[in-house]
Formats: C-alpha cells, sequence, structure tokens
C-alpha cells in the first residue's frame, strides 16, 4: 500500500492534515479527538510512553511545565494525548508537555488515543506541533527544517508554502545552521537573538562570529550597531548562499533502521551512535531488544 493510501486509512484528521496546501496542526488534533468514540480513549502507563523520535523539541520550559502540572493535579488532563503503539509501548504523536506535565504531577496513567502512522508522518507531526504551538528556538527550528527536507526532497520554496513562512524566512533560519556550535548553542539558550543570529550567520569569518557574539552577550550591542561593525571590517565577506552540510546518507539509512528496531530515537554521527531513552524501564527494554543482559 503506498504512503497516500496509508493516510487515507488512517482518518479524515490526518488525510486532511496532509493533503492540504498549508498544514494545520491544531485542526488536525481537533479532528483526531472529536471524531474518536469515548470508548476507544484509553487510560495508559506514562512509564510506557517515549518521546516521537522525530521530536525536534530539546528544550522545555520548566516553569511553564511545572504551572501545568498543578493545574492537572487540580482538574486532571483534559485532553487525551496520542499514541502510536511501538514494539513495546507507545511513541508520542502529539501531547509531549501534557505528558510530561501529567509525570510531574506524579500520576501513573494518562488518557491517550492509539493510532497508527508512519515514519514520515511521525516527523511532520511532530515538526509542525512544535511550530505552530510550542515556538522552537531558532536553532531547534532550523534543524527540523533541514531534517524534513532532507527526508522529504522537497524544496526550500515548497517547505515555506508546507508551513505558512516566506521563503526568506526559511533561508534566513536554515543559515543559522552555518554559525559555530557555541553560539548556536547561545541563541538556543536564549543569550542571543534571532534578529542578531541572522546577521552573525552572514558572516564568513569564525573567529569574528565568535568576537562579536561574544560583544553581543557581554555589551548587549544592538542588531544595528552588529550591521555596522560588520561592515566596517573588510575582511568579513556576506554568504550569498545558504550551504547545509550534507547528512551521510549510509548513516540514515542505519539510524532508521536502528529506529524500528529500537522503537527509540537513534542518532549515527562522529563515529558514534545515541539512542535516546526515556527512563530506566525504557532503557531495559531497548538493552532487551539488544539481548544485552547485566549480571546483578
Amino acid at each position: 500500500m503506498n504512503q497516500i493510501n496509508n493516510r487515507k486509512a488512517l482518518g479524515k484528521g490526518l488525510e486532511q492534515l496532509f493533503n492540504s496546501e498549508q498544514l494545520d496542526f491544531q485542526a488536525f488534533e481537533k479532528e483526531i479527538v472529536s471524531t474518536t468514540p469515548e470508548s476507544e480513549v484509553k487510560m495508559i502507563p506514562i512509564d510506557e510512553i517515549r518521546s516521537n523520535p522525530y521530536q525536534p523539541r530539546i528544550h522545555f520550559d520548566e516553569e511553564a511545565l511545572q504551572e501545568l502540572a498543578d493545574s492537572i493535579k487540580i482538574h486532571g488532563v483534559f485532553e487525551p494525548i496520542i499514541v502510536k503503539k511501538s514494539i513495546k509501548g507507545y511513541e508520542l504523536i502529539a501531547g509531549e508537555r501534557r505528558t510530561k506535565a501529567s509525570k510531574l504531577a506524579g500520576l501513573d496513567k494518562i488518557p491517550a488515543i492509539v493510532k497508527d502512522f508512519d515514519d514520515q508522518a511521525m516527523m511532520e507531526i511532530a515538526l509542525i506541533e512544535n511550530i505552530q504551538r510550542e515556538d522552537l528556538s531558532p536553532i531547534e527550528e532550523a534543524k527540523a527544517y533541514k531534517n524534513y527536507m532532507f527526508k522529504t526532497g522537497i524544496t526550500q520554496e515548497e517547505l515555506a508554502k508546507r508551513f505558512g513562512k516566506s521563503r526568506s524566512y526559511i533561508t534566513n533560519t536554515l543559515g543559522l545552521l552555518n554559525l559555530p556550535s557555541s553560539v548556536q548553542d547561545d541563541v538556543v539558550k536564549g543569550r542571543i537573538s534571532m534578529s542578531h543570529a541572522r546577521v552573525l550567520s552572514k558572516l564568513a569569518d569564525e573567529e569574528e562570529i565568535l568576537s562579536l557574539s561574544k560583544k553581543i552577550i557581554d555589551d548587549g550591542i544592538s542588531v544595528r550597531d552588529l550591521e555596522n561593525m560588520s561592515k566596517e571590517d573588510d575582511s568579513l565577506k556576506r554568504r550569498h548562499e545558504i550551504k547545509v552540510k550534507e547528512v551521510s546518507t549510509r548513516h540514515k539509512v542505519y539510524e532508521s533502521t536502528l529506529r524500528e528496531v529500537l522503537g527509540s530515537k537513534v542518532v549515527v554521527s562522529k563515529n558514534k551512535v545515541t539512542i535516546t531513552f526515556d527512563s530506566d524501564s525504557d532503557l531495559d527494554r531497548i538493552m532487551e531488544i539488544l539481548n544485552i543482559e547485566i549480571g546483578e
């Protein structure tokens, strides 16, 4: 069965989400929840739930999570999460904040709707939910766009239409991946704004980028001052094209295969394999799949 037929078989909500010119996560989730009979909403153990392996979000607002957890303690979880049954347990499709907050609130189980999704749907849904609801950091968003383009083979222009963004916005966001990793980390942590980072990403000299980023953090220079400083230095050449390093196709095949076998997010890079797990019980599950026994 091809991908289109797979999506149609999953119901009206998913079909509408992917067939529309512009993706709309809220409409998709509302459709799934509203058309699912109450009898099909299950209470599933939170410890058996793992993050969507395509989840681009790395950092969550701890204060906001605690506020949601406090609300859940009093009112409970109003809207069920959406999950996919995996080899052992479940993978999140929608509702990661609700799941994390419910765990903080001390709940053992959470209401959930179980659906079936293919890998591309999992990736698209995770990206859509975060961009339209959670506001990823600019770097997380850029990495998510890059991964989406790699997986689907679409152009920047097609990506812009798909997510309701301008072409220049997509280009500028992807350009942030040209920044040194330490500067990217400063952007993720909010020490450098998107506007400052956009100016830095167009500069050619890495040492100068590091020097200017330090001035942004230490001296609080404005975006205009930053632009003027970069224009005054003839040694800095503007980049006119976004040059995103190609990800090894072989590594991606390995990642996909390992993810299918383990049911967890797997990253293969720089001569190492990173396997993500959510809890001790999830780690035990992975060890069991790998047939590894640890002596008492």
